[in-house]
């Protein structure tokens, strides 16, 4: 019987489950990642926006920002649930048979409803984590101006609470190499 993805949670099912890593692989990989795409709505509309991002762990959310006006806050002050991707890329993996051609990565999937943050405290308190994530070595009031009352107030700040994520790795070093057809030779292997 065919599984019924429409009523299933966003991470109910996984096609290779082999590739599912556990919840602290997927904590680590948030922290260390450095690009993420959130997907949000505009009435029957996605849009998808790449972003830098924190994962504040101790509240378990994802921390974004924008510009304090335009689509991306509109979208989200209309309709407040996201998806949120983050990967990383290696080698393409060539293969004998045209099915096993494939690709190294790393992802994490997460799910969750954005709060926009309005507590001009809070807000600075995750501006500076985003901004130590990216730039550990700098430090406010040192070699940098901390964040102005002014610069704040133009600045929209995005808090995904996560209800559900998962994270995948397929990282092997080679595609598998199918019996019914000749074996690539060993230099087209690494060619990808």
């Amino acid at each position: 019987m065919p599984r019924d993805y429409q009523k299933a949670a966003p991470a109910q099912y996984q096609r290779l489950p082999e590739y599912t890593r556990d919840e602290a692989w997927t904590r680590e990989f948030l922290r260390r990642a450095l690009i993420g795409h959130v997907a949000h709505l505009s009435g029957d509309q996605p849009f998808v926006t790449p972003t830098n991002f924190w994962f504040d762990e101790t509240k378990h959310r994802i921390i974004f920002h924008s510009n304090i006006s335009g689509r991306q806050r509109s979208n989200l002050e209309n309709s407040p649930k996201v998806a949120f991707v983050t990967s990383e890329f290696g080698r393409f993996l060539p293969a004998n048979t045209a099915l096993e051609f494939s690709t190294q990565y790393r992802s994490v999937m997460a799910y969750g409803t954005v709060t926009i943050l309005e507590n001009a405290d809070e807000k600075r308190a995750v501006l500076y984590g985003l901004l130590g994530k990216y730039f550990p070595k700098l430090t406010p009031g040192k070699e940098y101006r901390p964040i102005t009352d002014n610069e704040l107030a133009r600045t929209s700040v995005y808090a995904i609470e996560i209800q559900s994520m998962t994270g995948k790795e397929n990282w092997q070093e080679q595609a598998e190499q199918l019996p019914d057809w000749p074996p690539l030779p060993g230099e087209l292997l690494k060619a990808g």
